[in-house]
C-alpha cells in the first residue's frame, strides 16, 4: 500500500510540474532566442537534439519538429554540426540513428551528423552529447529541441556544465512552413536485435532517478560539473 501511495504521489507531482512548466514557458521565448542568435551572428559548432521513441514505422509530430528544426538551424548557418542523441529505450530503434536518417534525407550531409546512442533520459541526452562534442573538439554547443523540454533542462544546463550551452527551442511558426516535408527512410538500419524496453528493465523509481540525471556519476567531476570544452 505504501509503495502504491508513493507511486501515486510521484505521478501527481510530475503532472503538476508539467502543468507549471507549460504555464511558465513563454510562448514568445523561442522566437526571441532565435532572433537574438541571428542578430548576434551566433554559429554553434554543434547543436544537441534529444531523441524520442520511434513507433509505427514513421516519425511522430514531436520527432518531426525536432529534426526539422535541426535542419533549419543547419541550413541557416547557425549550426555547423548536429548531434542526435538517444538509445533504443521504449522501442527497438536507436532514436539518434532514426533522426539522423531523416536528417540526411532532408539534406544535412552525413559528415556533419554525429550520434550518441547511450542516452536513455533527457538529462543523459545532454550529458552524452557533451562527451561527443568534447571528443570531436567542438567548442560551442546549443540544445535544440521543443520549448517544453528546453525549459525543463535549463537548470540542468546551468548546474552541471562549465561550458555555457545555449538554448534554441524550435519556433512553431517557422516549422509550419516546412510541415509538408515528409521524407522516407529505411528504419532497419537503426533496429536493435533482442530489444528489451526500459520499462521491463527498471522500476518506475529507477527511471525517475534517471530522468533527474542520478544515473550519471557526477562525483568524478570537480564540483560535480563537466570541465569546459
Amino acid at each position: 500500500m505504501k509503495k502504491l501511495l508513493s507511486v501515486a504521489y510521484i505521478m501527481i507531482a510530475s503532472a503538476l510540474i508539467v502543468q507549471m512548466a507549460s504555464c511558465l514557458t513563454p510562448r514568445k521565448g523561442p522566437q526571441k532566442l532565435y532572433t537574438k542568435a541571428v542578430q548576434e551572428g551566433k554559429v554553434y559548432d554543434a547543436i544537441i537534439v534529444p531523441g524520442i521513441p520511434f513507433n509505427n514505422g514513421s516519425w511522430d509530430s514531436v520527432m518531426k519538429a525536432r529534426v526539422l528544426w535541426s535542419w533549419v538551424l543547419y541550413k541557416n548557418g547557425i549550426a555547423k554540426n548536429v548531434i542526435y542523441s538517444g538509445a533504443a529505450v521504449y522501442s527497438p530503434y536507436k532514436e539518434a540513428v532514426i533522426m539522423g536518417l531523416y536528417a540526411e534525407q532532408l539534406g544535412i550531409p552525413k559528415e556533419h551528423i554525429f550520434y550518441d546512442t547511450n542516452a536513455r533520459h533527457s538529462t543523459e541526452n545532454v550529458y552524452y552529447s557533451y562527451l561527443v562534442a568534447k571528443e570531436q573538439g567542438f567548442k560551442s554547443l546549443a540544445l535544440a529541441t521543443d520549448p517544453f523540454q528546453s525549459f525543463m533542462l535549463k537548470a540542468f544546463l546551468e548546474k552541471r556544465f562549465s561550458t555555457q550551452i545555449g538554448r534554441l527551442p524550435f519556433v512553431t511558426d517557422t516549422l509550419a512552413a516546412y510541415s509538408y516535408l515528409n521524407p522516407k527512410i529505411n528504419p532497419r538500419k537503426a533496429k536493435v536485435n533482442n530489444f528489451v524496453s526500459i520499462t521491463e528493465q527498471e522500476s518506475f523509481f529507477k527511471r525517475f532517478r534517471g530522468t533527474l540525471g542520478k544515473d550519471i556519476d557526477w562525483a568524478k567531476y570537480p564540483d560535480g560539473k563537466l570541465e569546459a570544452l
